[in-house]
Formats: structure tokens, C-alpha cells, sequence
């Protein structure tokens, strides 16, 4: 590292004012301090001296990330030979779906941050670091057939419209991620459902090649909720790609289609984990958000009248997108709610309107992308709230000292 750190070093005359590359000293500062911590500080105007910049909060959570990333380049694999009735290895099985993977997560980085670099050229400023976490998120939220140039487009979008025209990282009021999402899902309804969508049955690099084995079935098990009749009710049941019963187990290590990341429950927890002990994000609304939908789900299941209202609080929060965007999403901390109080009604909020969407809207059996959008709208006015509510207290408090609240 110090060879490298000595490198820059060098290099770094060039990018300064008056060096002929000076033209280009956002993208060297960029990379700079992407490898190291910067050695300047700030010097008034600060509280709080920390190590900890926004580039090693943005690294902890794709850290966090990788267990659902490397989790879901595997089911891709496995949904694939289990579809063409195959069984290469466990290995065999990662390569597919790593090689899979591989090209949504270039075309997310490639886009976005070749924005965000412009942007930071043109405006002869520094480049922001947020899209570290959305660019890997991208992926991990559609399925794994989603067309490159539909994923480019909508990074795209994002990025500029949901991003940039706020002021940059630190200013949007949307999650960048779930507006992609949203785009796609709006934009290109027919590539982000279905059953051909979300198992990939062609080749990947040569790899993989056959004929899909009869009775494959591509539907999520959202999906398979989604169109079941009231009839059903008490008697239905989810089924695996090749119709074998699913249990919660199953859900809970995700071996069953769905968006790349957000299928295996276990992975998720993991990476929650390593958010929590870092502190990276707040307990309080993740916690609120599987709370909220729970109780949500109870509420309906004394109502039972069709399939999704039927489902147990276990399977709203093992299926889909829910854990995913309980952990990852409701807890982006620039579009989440930031006061104490107001993350417990953030949080609860997003899991309620999930499970809401959930029921509800026979077409759009998903919810939670939908709920935290929402709820993006609503953090500042719950903060808001919640400030001038503690201000009403105090001056309750200094207008009548020895008065108990």
C-alpha cells in the first residue's frame, strides 16, 4: 500500500490547480480517497472529528451486502439447472450465476458513476460516493432477465431525476435503487414479472445450455399468491420451480425464484448483522418495519377473504422483498426518517404499507417497494412533527417547572 500511496503521491501534481490535468481533479480526488483516508480535516465549523467518512459507511454496507449478493449469483445457477433438469456441482452452479450477475452490476457502476463523475467535471466539484451502495443494488432488485439497456435506462433516470436535480448524495428525498426499481416495473412491466422473468433459462458464456424440463414454472411464490383464487384459502399451498411444495424453511434460505438478492432470508439477516454492529443503521426502524407488517398481517388474517389476506405474518416477511427492504432500504439513512421517535413511525409506517399493497392490489403482489417510496415522502413531515413536539414539551416544561409531564 505505501507503494501505491507513494504513487499517487507522484501523480497527484498533476491534478492540482495549474497541472495540465487539473481539468480532471475531481476523478484523481475521487479515486484518492476512495483507497485512502484523506489527510485533510476540517478546521472550524465541525463538532465532531471522525475516521469514519461517508466512503467507509458506503464499504460497511456493501460488506453487508455481499452474503445476499454471493447467495443470489448461486440461486441464479440453481434455478437455472434446476429448470433445465441438470445438476453440474456446486461450483459449476456459482460460475453460471456469477457470470450471470456480472453484467447488471457493470452496467449499474458504469452508468451511474459515469454520471455522477460528469456531473462533479461540469460542476468542478467532488465526486459524491452514495452510488457505491446503489449501484449494487440495482442488481440485487430485478430480475436476473432484465435486459442490460433496460437497466442502463433506468440507472439512468434515477441517477439524474431522482439524484442529481436535488443537489447530489446527502439531498434526494427517494432511494435511488428503488427508483430504478419503480421505473422498470412501470416503464417495462412485462421484463419485471411474470414466470419467465425471474429464472434464466438460456446460456451464460456457453454455460448452461438445455431444454427446460416439463412442468418449470418461473412464478415467485408472491407471484403464485398473487393469482390464487378465494377458493383456495386453507387449502393453498407455494410450490418450487419444478411444483415440489415449499415450506418456510425454504423461503428462509431462499432456493426459489425472485429478484437476485432478495430471496434468501438468512443472507439477509447476515448482512443486518454486520449494519447493526457497526452502527451503521438504525435498529429502531429496521426493527419497526418487521413489527409493523406482522401486526399488519395478523390484523388481516382475521379478515382471511383471499389467499394474500390468509398468509401468515412468517410468510409476508420470508417472501419477496420485504426482509431486503427491511434491512437495506427503510434504513437508507438520507431518505429515512432521522429523529429517534420518527424512525419507529417510519419504520412501522413501511412495514404496515407493504403488507397493505400486499393485499390489496391483486396486481402488484409485492408491496415493499411501493411502501418505502411512499414513505420517503412522508419522513421529513414525521420528523417534523416529531421536533415541533418536543419543542411544545419543553416549553410546556420551563413554563411550569414543578408541574409533572
Amino acid at each position: 500500500m505505501k507503494a501505491l500511496r507513494n504513487y499517487l503521491d507522484k501523480l497527484k501534481p498533476h491534478f492540482e490547480k495549474g497541472g495540465k490535468l487539473a481539468m480532471f481533479r475531481s476523478v484523481f480526488e475521487g479515486f484518492e480517497t476512495f483507497l485512502f483516508v484523506p489527510n485533510a480535516t476540517s478546521k472550524s465549523g465541525v463538532h465532531i472529528h471522525d475516521s469514519i467518512d461517508s466512503k467507509r459507511t458506503m464499504t460497511i454496507v456493501i460488506i453487508a451486502l455481499m452474503p445476499a449478493l454471493l447467495f443470489g449469483m448461486y440461486n441464479t445457477g440453481y434455478q437455472h439447472y434446476v429448470a433445465i433438469g441438470a445438476n453440474p456441482g456446486c461450483w459449476m452452479t456459482f460460475l453460471y450465476g456469477l457470470l450471470a450477475v456480472l453484467p447488471l452490476i457493470a452496467v449499474s457502476y458504469a452508468v451511474g458513476l459515469g454520471i455522477e463523475f460528469t456531473v462533479a467535471q461540469w460542476k468542478n466539484e467532488e465526486i459524491q460516493e452514495g452510488f457505491l451502495v446503489s449501484g449494487i443494488l440495482i442488481p440485487l432488485i430485478v430480475p436476473v432477465d432484465t435486459p442490460l439497456w433496460m437497466v442502463a435506462v433506468a440507472t439512468a433516470f434515477a441517477v439524474i431525476f431522482a439524484k442529481e436535480v436535488f443537489g447530489g448524495t446527502g439531498y434526494n428525498i427517494f432511494n435511488v435503487a428503488l427508483v430504478t426499481r419503480a421505473f422498470l416495473f412501470f416503464a417495462y412491466p412485462a421484463a419485471m414479472s411474470g414466470d419467465s422473468v425471474f429464472v434464466r433459462t438460456g446460456s451464460t458464456f456457453g454455460l448452461g445450455a438445455g431444454t427446460v424440463v416439463d412442468g418449470f414454472s418461473g412464478a415467485t411464490p408472491l407471484g403464485q399468491v398473487g393469482i390464487a383464487s378465494s377458493e383456495q384459502i386453507g387449502s393453498f399451498q407455494l410450490f418450487d420451480t419444478l411444483g415440489h411444495p415449499l415450506t418456510a424453511w425454504d423461503s428462509f434460505f431462499g432456493l426459489i425464484p425472485g429478484s437476485i438478492g432478495e430471496t434468501s432470508t438468512l443472507a439477509i439477516l447476515l448482512g443486518a448483522a454486520v449494519l447493526l454492529f457497526t452502527g451503521v443503521a438504525s435498529w429502531k426502524t429496521m426493527l419497526s418495519v418487521f413489527v409493523g407488517g406482522g401486526l399488519t398481517a395478523a390484523l388481516f388474517n382475521l379478515i382471511g377473504s383471499t389467499v394474500a389476506m390468509s398468509l401468515s405474518p412468517l410468510d409476508h416477511i420470508l417472501l419477496g422483498g420485504f426482509a431486503f427492504g427491511a434491512v437495506f432500504m427503510a434504513t437508507d439513512p438520507v431518505t429515512s426518517a432521522r429523529t429517534e421517535t420518527g424512525k419507529y413511525i417510519y419504520g412501522f409506517l413501511v412495514g404496515m404499507m407493504a403488507i397493505l399493497i400486499r393485499t390489496l392490489n391483486p396486481g402488484y403482489p409485492e408491496g415493499m417497494m411501493l411502501a418505502i417510496l411512499l414513505m420517503n415522502i412522508f419522513a421529513p413531515l414525521i420528523d417534523h412533527y416529531v421536533v415541533e413536539r418536543n419543542i411544545s414539551r419543553r416549553l410546556k416544561r420551563i413554563a411550569n417547572p414543578f408541574k409533572a409531564e
